[in-house]
């Protein structure tokens, strides 16, 4: 059993002003493995109190001494890697192969990919007009992540705040806290100073609208779902904050006639279950033209039927559980909600896998001949579930894909180059994959409408974290004899 019961602030591990302590679970066990102590408000003031005298110091470093330390960052790290894998493993339930190799391999990829970016940041300019522009670290931040990917969503908001010379308070999913202390540990081996970072175990009703609410934090960046986003946006407004936020998804996949069927389908369906389907950019709509209909089908139901469900703890490239019991009644509901809708179940179904009767895990599941107006093709159901929908044209199937509140993600599968820039320039997607290939680390990441707005990742993800100074050219003025002294 592991208790965590200390927050980071300003340097050091401290208790809190709050005392209410939550169980920490392991979802294939559906057993405790530890606890976690929430902060309250007070720590929260704490902890931007820390932020904001280290701001003063910090925002004024430079680049070169930001990029060692972000070097250092990514050493630590990379000698965590096994224990970081290990946590999230435990604490949501990613097989530890993918735990190992995605979830916490994400974490130094990250920062590789900031360094880059901030060796690449003009921090000063001039317009063509003459003027100056400076770039400037924004303030404190408020940075809140979910539990699905812990260390890929705390690496997306914090690196770049350390990048640019922001501070920062942290508030990780109160589910995941074994990977989140990890990161804290990281950035004090090394060597940041003291309020810089700090880190407040809580949820979202007490210490999240407290950050979001305070007045002496500049910008909130938030990842989870549409109706949290929400609140933080209304919680924010009062102090007039920026605020970033990366929130839901219903990704469609537009697999045409013409693509290689027996690579991207299945490929397609292994996207859709990975993470057991705990993704926001999963591509959880799969609309397939009419004429390769019934051979897609066949192969998505035989590699769903292929996809093994298995204990975490075990390697290999079989999924896990859901996250919690919350998550599995969810999943469950939308399963029965299609059935009750009239979809054709072609794979998994109610219930869990054969031989899995403890532990939340769920039975990949596919539905087809789905209709682009029923409730599993509109809503997030954030579990293995696929639903299939036929298309006659191209121009139909834009539209299914752009019938949807949310705008996350689109994947198309084409041998036609072509159609792929067609397509990809009609969809309203922050992020298009073709043929399987993705954007990498570095690329920006983010959605349209209810997605979300603003970007992670990159010199994007840097942006956000930045504000914009104009003045004149003091160099011209000079020359232009302006000032009485050099």
């Amino acid at each position: 059993m592991t208790t965590v019961d200390r927050h980071y602030i300003d340097g050091v591990w401290v208790a809190g002003e709050g005392g209410r302590t939550v169980p920490i679970m392991n979802p294939a066990t559906e057993a405790p493995i530890g606890s976690v102590t929430l902060g309250s408000p007070a720590d929260v003031d704490l902890a931007v109190a820390a932020a904001s005298r280290a701001f003063e110091g910090f925002s004024r470093t430079a680049k070169a001494e930001r990029l060692d330390l972000l070097r250092a960052l990514q050493r630590a790290l990379e000698a965590r890697i096994e224990d970081m894998a290990q946590a999230i493993s435990l604490e949501m339930g990613a097989p530890i192969t993918l735990a190992r190799s995605a979830q916490a391999g994400c974490g130094p990829r990250h920062v590789a990919a900031f360094i880059a970016a901030l060796e690449a940041l003009e921090e000063e300019y001039s317009l063509p007009n003459g003027d100056t522009i400076r770039k400037e670290p924004i303030g404190v931040c408020g940075l809140i992540t979910p539990w699905n990917w812990p260390i890929n969503q705390i690496a997306q908001k914090v690196v770049p705040a350390l990048a640019v010379g922001a501070t920062s308070v942290l508030k990780p999913s109160e589910h995941t806290p074994l990977s989140a202390a990890i990161f804290a540990q990281c950035v004090h081996e090394a060597g940041y100073p003291p309020g810089v970072f700090n880190m407040v175990f809580g949820d979202g009703a007490d210490v999240g609208s407290a950050m979001s609410r305070h007045p002496d934090i500049a910008m909130m960046s938030f990842t989870g779902s549409t109706r949290a986003g929400a609140m933080v946006s209304r919680d924010s407004a009062e102090t007039v904050k920026r605020v970033a936020l990366e929130l839901g998804g219903k990704s469609a996949n537009l697999v045409f006639a013409d693509c290689d069927l027996e690579t991207c389908v299945p490929a397609s369906v292994r996207r859709c279950f990975l993470n057991t389907g705990q993704g926001c950019n999963a591509p959880t709509r799969m609309l397939v033209e009419r004429s390769c209909y019934d051979r897609v089908l066949e192969i998505v139901r035989e590699t769903a039927e292929s996809q093994a469900v298995d204990d975490p703890a075990k390697e290999g490239p079989h999924i896990g559980p859901l996250f919690d019991k919350m998550q599995y009644d969810r999943v469950q509901t939308m399963i029965d909600v299609g059935l009750q809708e009239g979809a054709r179940l072609l794979a998994g179904g109610p219930g869990r896998p054969d031989g899995l009767g403890t532990g939340w895990f769920a039975r990949p599941t596919v539905f087809a001949d789905v209709g682009n107006d029923m409730r599993i093709a509109r809503e997030e159901i954030f579990g293995p579930v696929l639903s299939v929908i036929p298309f006659d044209s191209e121009e139909e199937a834009i539209r299914i894909a752009n019938d949807s509140d949310y705008g996350l993600a689109a994947y198309i599968q084409t041998g036609s180059a072509a159609r792929a820039r067609r397509v990809a320039a009609q969809l309203r997607a922050g992020v298009v994959a073709i043929n399987g290939q993705g954007a990498g680390a570095g690329s920006p990441f983010g959605g349209y409408k209810q997605s979300g707005n603003g970007r992670e990742g990159g010199q994007f993800g840097l942006e956000e974290y930045l504000e914009v100074k104009v003045m004149p050219s003091i160099e011209a003025m000079v020359v232009a004899g302006r000032f009485t002294a050099p």
